[in-house]
């Protein structure tokens, strides 16, 4: 025969420090199943795009069935060995690159010293180099990017000694720079405030314990 049993729950706020840890545990579990590096992709794809940048993108199957296309960036995160991010794609003069980083970014001096690196090679081999990158391998990070770089020249002429390595260690900056982005963001998403903040807008509700009710 059914029983009706009562208990008490609690809002988030009404736990002792204990039982809120084990609730933000709770949430922590399961509160990143989703594509919380979103925002972060965008921006990324935004700078690329400044750059000079465009990703090789794969094929996503979707739950009613067909798919859509994303760029084919990778990351693995985050404070294990291995971990990092790296992205294939191609590389070509953008014109205008530095100043267009700067209105897009004002404080971020990495991307701007990026930038001004990539310009003044290219400006040494007549702006027409560009380069291929592939990812290899079992890991997502900077050096898992197979780097190919070349120079179109019309008359065929070399690329000057240093151009290669400058153009690869921009690359892999630009991948570094990437996984700094995703780390931050993580570890305010991931911040008790904003778990708190999370926990309240969806109105949990915990035993004393702090275990999720229902």
């Amino acid at each position: 025969m059914p029983e009706i049993i009562e208990t008490t729950v609690y809002q988030l706020a009404e736990l002792d420090e204990t039982a809120k840890d084990k609730a933000r545990a709770w949430f922590r579990e399961g509160g990143f199943d989703h594509d919380w590096y979103d925002a972060v992709y965008t921006d990324f794809e935004q700078v690329c795009a400044i750059l000079g940048v465009t990703f090789k993108t794969r094929a996503i199957r979707l739950l009613g069935g067909g798919s859509r296309q994303e760029p084919c960036i990778y990351f693995r995160g985050f404070w294990s060995q291995g971990d990092g991010a790296c992205f294939e794609g191609r590389y070509a003069y953008a014109r205008g690159a530095p100043a267009k980083i700067r209105a897009y970014a004002p404080q971020d001096t990495a991307l701007h010293h990026l930038a001004d690196g990539l310009q003044a090679v290219q400006g040494r081999n007549f702006y027409q180099l560009h380069a291929q990158a592939r990812h290899r391998g079992h890991y997502y990070h900077e050096y898992c990017m197979e780097i190919a770089v070349e120079r179109e020249s019309p008359f065929g002429q070399d690329m000057t000694s240093d151009a290669e390595e400058i153009i690869v260690e921009a690359l892999r900056d630009l991948a570094r720079w990437l996984y700094r982005q995703l780390e931050r963001d993580y570890e305010y998403q991931s911040s008790d405030e904003r778990i708190d903040e999370a926990i309240a807008a969806n109105a949990y509700t915990f035993a004393e314990t702090g275990r999720r009710f229902g």
